[in-house]
Order: structure tokens, then sequence, then C-alpha cells
């Protein structure tokens, strides 16, 4: 299977730069797995293709201000986007100007408040930066980092919270879970109103998801690790609506990665913590995740695989088409499609 298999022509003025006004007010194309029929609606729409005994899985990972700004001794500028947790103020990181910044190399963020000395240079040119602060870090970060926004966005944004999910909870991700940026408070009570269990997993997002696949063949692309968590609750839901005949609605590629991550062979969910590498591309069986809510990606990345996996790759490429003659918005604040 050829990379080459899943780009399609995309006009760069179809890029979304902005988040809409109204969260839920974006565009939904509907798309059904097994016809390819296609229905073309408003994301408030979307409790019209949802069922009571569904359960609904969303992924409360909070985006982190992970891009520092910051200065050499020498006084040269310098910058780092926190990528991974590597425990005991260590992060694997990318950083600019990488010819500069080498093993030893020191740079100081804000008036000192924060210092990170590269400790290692990875195969893949990231490096390991040990930071020293006083207090907590999360908290130095609010004051001096920098919500670090996708590379296909250019414009600046006004409010960092609408590159927030609402119900996001969990402080860790590079870059949001962003089919899950078009729910709002009251949507959410309008689908759990209807009889529809709504649970959360958590995966904190690395950068990986924007790096595109470089193999000519699909199988050759090693797939990047994030860390997620599957709590009891939404194991024991998630298994509960199984049995009894529903359907498991994912929210994003991330939450449709955590539960097939977790759930065994013999389609049961489990509660556990770990890290993923799961690359899911056409042929993959899923074992628990029947429908998914999901924005439109990059042209030959792993999360068209993925879709192309769940509804067919000549599926997903008639949608793209069809949504491209339509204008819809792409990427990470554009439109949704509910696959079903």
């Amino acid at each position: 299977m050829k990379t080459s298999d899943f780009m399609y022509d995309l006009p760069e003025r179809l890029i979304a730069q902005t988040p809409l006004e109204r969260r839920d007010g974006s565009r939904l194309l509907a798309l059904d797995k097994t016809t390819g029929e296609m229905e073309h609606r408003h994301f408030y729409d979307l409790p019209e293709y949802l069922r009571p005994g569904d359960c609904m899985v969303l992924n409360d990972s909070r985006v982190i201000p992970a891009r520092l700004i910051g200065a050499r001794p020498t006084g040269g500028a310098a910058e780092v986007l926190l990528l991974r947790d590597m425990g005991d103020g260590r992060w694997e990181c990318l950083v600019r100007p990488g010819k500069k910044l080498r093993d030893g190399a020191e740079i100081i963020f804000g008036d000192g408040e924060l210092t990170g000395r590269v400790e290692e240079v990875l195969p893949d040119g990231n490096r390991v930066v040990r930071f020293s602060y006083e207090g907590i870090f999360l908290e130095v970060l609010e004051r001096l980092g920098r919500v670090p926004l996708p590379p296909y966005i250019k414009e600046q944004l006004d409010d960092p919270e609408r590159y927030q999910t609402v119900y996001s909870v969990h402080p860790g991700s590079a870059a949001a879970p962003t089919a899950g940026l078009h729910f709002t408070p009251e949507l959410l009570d309008r689908i759990r109103a209807m009889g529809v269990d709504v649970r959360f997993v958590t995966l904190h997002v690395g950068l990986g998801t924007f790096r595109p696949v470089k193999a000519e063949n699909v199988e050759d692309h090693e797939m990047h690790s994030e860390y997620c968590t599957v709590p009891v609750e939404t194991a024991q839901a998630v298994n509960r609506a199984k049995a009894a005949g529903g359907r498991v609605v994912s929210v994003g590629t991330t939450s449709c990665r955590t539960l097939e991550s977790f759930t065994g062979e013999d389609g049961l969910l489990r509660p556990e913590s770990g890290w993923t590498d799961i690359f899911i591309y056409p042929g993959y069986k899923f074992k628990c995740v029947d429908a998914l809510v999901t924005n439109f990606h990059l042209p030959g990345s792993t999360l068209v695989m993925l879709v192309s996996a769940l509804a067919g790759r000549e599926n997903i490429l008639n949608a793209y088409a069809e949504a491209v003659r339509r204008e819809y918005r792409f990427f990470s604040f554009g439109d949704a499609m509910f696959i079903h």
C-alpha cells in the first residue's frame, strides 16, 4: 500500500486560519461508511445521528503552553517546543537554532525564572532538555510559554482557549484533539439528555500528529508514541454499551487510537494507562470503535489512513473531494465529519 494512495488536492485557501465564532456552527459532513452516501449538515445537528444507548468517548487532554522563547547566554535567540515529559525535569523538545543548541547548551527564559540545559541530542534531531525552576513547572509555563499552533496556521489566535476543548482537564498535549473543538457545554447536555453515555479518555497529543509520512510504503512508516489513559468508569461504560447493542462513538482520532489500543481481541476495553504507537490503516479490524467524529486531515497523513481504515479509502477520498468542491474548511479550525 502506497502513501501516495492517500493524497488529495487541497486549495490552500480552504485551510481554516481562525475558529468560527460559534463552536458548533461548523459544517458537518455525515458519511455512511457502508454505502459511501453523504449528507451535509451543521455540527449542532450531530445529535440527530446519535442513538440512546450509544457511548460517546472524548479526549479530555489539555494543551500546555509548550512553546518557549528564550535566549542563549551569548544573547542569541532560542526557541524550545516541549514534546514529551520524561520525568525529573527532563523533556524531549524541538529546538531552534539546532546548530547552536548542542550538548551542554544553556537557554534562559524570562528573567531567569526558568533555565534549560541540553543533555542529549536524539537520533531524530530532537533534544533532551533538563529544566531548572522554582515552584510548579506548569505554573511557570503558564507565565512564560505560549500555546503552539500547527504550522499551517499563520494567523495569531486572539483567545488561546479556542484551541482548547470546553472539557479539557488534564494538561499535557502539544496540540489540541481538534475534533472536540466543535462541542459546547449545551451540545453535550443535549447529547446526554437523549440517552447517550458521554465518557472520557486522556491521550496527550504529540507533534508526531503533524509529522508527514515519508515512507513510500505505508507499512514502513514508524509511528510516534503518545501516553494515554482509560479510566475504569469509561471502560465499564463502553463495555456496557457494546453488550447492550449500542455503538461506541469516538470523538477524534486520538480517542479512537486510545480505545483501540486497550481493547482486547475479546472486544472488551481494559482500564489502563500506558504508551501507544498503534498505527491504524486500511486492513485494520476495529475492535471497539463503531463511529467517529473527526476533522479533515492533511493529505497523505496517518490520520487520513485511519479514517480510510474505518470507512474505506474510496469513500474517504470521495468525501474529501466533495468537501473541497463545496468549500468546507479544513484542518484544526475547520469543519467536521461524522463517519457512521
